[in-house]
This record gives C-alpha cells, structure tokens and sequence, in this order.
C-alpha cells in the first residue's frame, strides 16, 4: 500500500501492475501522480511539464510557420 503525496490517503496499488513513471489519480483528492519507485510504491504529485512541452510545440510551430510566410514575400 502506497500513501498519497498530496492527501495522505491510502492507495491500494499492486507493484506489479505498475512502472516506474506511469501516471495514476489519487481516488480521493484526484490528484495526478507519477509512481517514482516500484519497491516499495512511491508517488510524487505528477508536474504538467507534458501540456508545457505541447504548448511550447505549438508557439515553435507556428513561428516556422510566419518565417516561411516571410520567405514566400521576398521572392
């Protein structure tokens, strides 16, 4: 048994049934956490670095996108 980081609640989690690195909600204050170890089962509160990453994709994108704009208006 596993204790959340965030709640301290108990989470019954089978160390077999998980990695390290998978992502599982807390069932009673539904928090979003990273299982750190397997043996024993630790979790630490789950970062947002993944929805980060996707808007900094996004914002590269669509600069490339105004650069080749640009290129197209110089020829």
């Amino acid at each position: 048994m596993a204790i959340c980081p965030e709640c301290e609640a108990d989470i019954d989690v089978d160390e077999f049934d998980v990695d390290k690195g998978d992502i599982i909600s807390c069932p009673e204050c539904g928090t979003d956490l990273e299982v750190t170890s397997v043996t024993p089962i630790e979790f630490d509160v789950a970062s947002d670095d993944d929805e980060d990453e996707d808007d900094l994709d996004e914002d590269e994108d669509d600069a490339d996108e105004e650069e080749d704009e640009e290129e197209d208006w110089d020829e």
